[in-house]
């Protein structure tokens, strides 16, 4: 019995990601505009964290659909989270960023604090690493899908720069509101652009939308799109609109 209860977790996740991922390949726009010089467009960053029990690579295709020529000079980095035994999958061994105790998950589920700040600590060295090479912490963008999603979330906010932006798809609040005294005024600078599907029965609605009021209260900025119908997944549609909520954050070149 045990088996089959690890077993559709497992499989909703890692479904769901290939599903995305071959959509968004079969949906590819066919007339791309001529891009313009790589020298005239700012050197910029995009982290990309995925879900629970899936992997960098398979998330490699979501920058096809980043086409305009402000991403030219884009460096995307897709890193595969540890492979460590997970409660909400009775212990099964998958790549996770951090714990997570049960699925699916709502606004009160128990948070695993220690294991997320752990895991903040190894995207602010990713960070650190490509602002050390060049590039200005305004056009460093952090996104992220489900668990990733929430690393995202707590990753800009307990970052001690203004970044570019930081973008939760179907994520949730990974720590509870004493960790708003540790966001610092920098951090409350970074926008925030979280998408969900109200038909989500992995991570409810309604985690999702525990997220603007609480950024709200903290002095962060939040915009919040909701997508009827949708589920746990990434559409083309949340992905362009990314695209641009991106461009028009970007920094031009000196």
């Amino acid at each position: 019995m045990k088996l089959i209860a690890i077993a559709k977790p497992i499989v909703l996740f890692i479904v769901t990601v290939s599903s995305t991922v071959l959509f968004i390949l079969l949906s590819r726009p066919s007339n791309q505009s001529s891009p313009r010089p790589a020298s005239m467009a700012a050197r910029s960053f995009v982290l990309w964290l995925h879900g629970l029990g899936d992997s960098g690579p398979a998330n490699e295709p979501i920058k096809s659909l980043f086409t305009s020529p402000e991403f030219r000079n884009t460096k995307w980095s897709f890193p595969t989270a540890p492979s460590t035994p997970v409660s909400c999958n009775y212990g099964a061994v998958m790549p996770s960023w951090f714990d997570i105790h049960e699925i699916p998950m709502t606004s009160n589920s128990p948070r695993e604090e220690a294991g997320l700040l752990k895991a903040v600590q190894n995207v602010h060295k990713m960070i650190d690493k490509e602002i050390e090479a060049g590039t200005n912490p305004s056009n460093v963008f952090v996104c992220g899908f489900s668990q990733g999603g929430a690393l995202t979330l707590a990753s800009v906010l307990l970052y001690p720069k203004t970044l570019g932006g930081g973008a939760v798809f179907s994520g949730w609040l990974p720590f509870n509101s004493s960790m708003v005294e540790q966001i610092k005024p920098e951090a409350k600078r970074t926008p925030i652009l979280w998408s969900h599907g109200i038909a989500d029965n992995m991570v409810l609605f309604e985690a999702g939308q525990a997220g603007p009021p609480f950024l709200e209260q903290a002095g962060v900025s939040c915009e919040f799109k909701a997508y009827p119908g949708l589920g746990h997944s990434i559409t083309t549609e949340e992905l362009k609109h990314l695209e641009s909520w991106i461009k028009t954050r970007l920094q031009s070149s000196s």
